[in-house]
């Protein structure tokens, strides 16, 4: 078999325009983490790559290798399209907004079995009940991937000092909750925001407890902080 000829089952994260007939690809795989590919002709009428590489898909496909990073598209089995996901405002929105954050924190030839298992895990959640989507599952799928990534939080002491009282903050610098003798200065947050973590990282995603605000707001700058502090990756949503 040609060492540089691919078969993986990936879920396509992002698809972009390239050329006057091309796209460009970006999926998720649990061998070998993104992979950047290049389907050339697929937005020709009568590609038969055109409609199997659409964001969200999970997909078996055929790369090929090449002299950079840009693996070409040789072929795709379609294996998943998550049609109810895709009529349903907030199960999209949540689903693309997972799909943004795995592109940014997956890295090329690196294993990631668990996050492309906990994506698969909630685009079918979301496909199977499309009511399920909204802040409180965007949520807890962040929190669970930067804990498939070795990222925790610390949330019942203080991380700086491991005082079980007085917490007031969040400090991604320290990890986690700071008491308010060592908040110096760490954005504040509240017993809501911290109790969903908890219940989140302790329950299974299908169970992700709902998160209004203002705790959603807290909770979303604490994983984005840690990510930044301990992954160097920028969570924050554009536009």
């Amino acid at each position: 078999m040609d060492a540089r000829r691919l078969s993986v089952e990936a879920v396509v994260l992002r698809s972009m325009r390239y050329g006057e007939a091309d796209r460009i690809l970006h999926a998720v795989t649990p061998e070998h983490g993104r992979v950047s590919a290049i389907a050339k002709g697929a937005r020709r009428p009568r590609s038969k790559l055109g409609g199997r590489l659409e964001p969200l898909s999970a997909v078996r496909l055929e790369l090929q290798r090449g002299r950079g990073d840009l693996m070409t598209v040789v072929g795709a089995d379609t294996l998943v399209v998550h049609h109810r996901i895709l009529t349903a405002h907030a199960a999209l929105e949540t689903a693309q907004r997972a799909a943004l954050v795995v592109d940014r924190v997956c890295v090329p030839d690196e294993p990631a079995e668990r996050v492309h298992g906990l994506l698969r895990t909630l685009l079918a959640l979301l496909d199977e009940a499309p009511d399920r989507g909204g802040e409180g599952m965007a949520l807890a799928f962040e929190l669970k991937l930067l804990y498939a990534l070795g990222l925790q939080p610390v949330l019942t002491t203080c991380a700086a000092c491991g005082r079980p009282d007085g917490l007031a903050g969040f400090d991604p610098v320290a990890g986690g909750v700071v008491c308010s003798a060592c908040r110096r200065g760490a954005p504040p947050i509240g017993a809501a925001a911290v109790g969903f973590m908890l219940e989140a990282l302790g329950r299974p995603l299908a169970e992700a407890p709902a998160l209004e605000r203002p705790a959603a707001g807290e909770v979303e700058r604490a994983l984005t902080g840690l990510a930044a502090e301990h992954l160097g990756v920028d969570l924050r949503r554009r536009g």
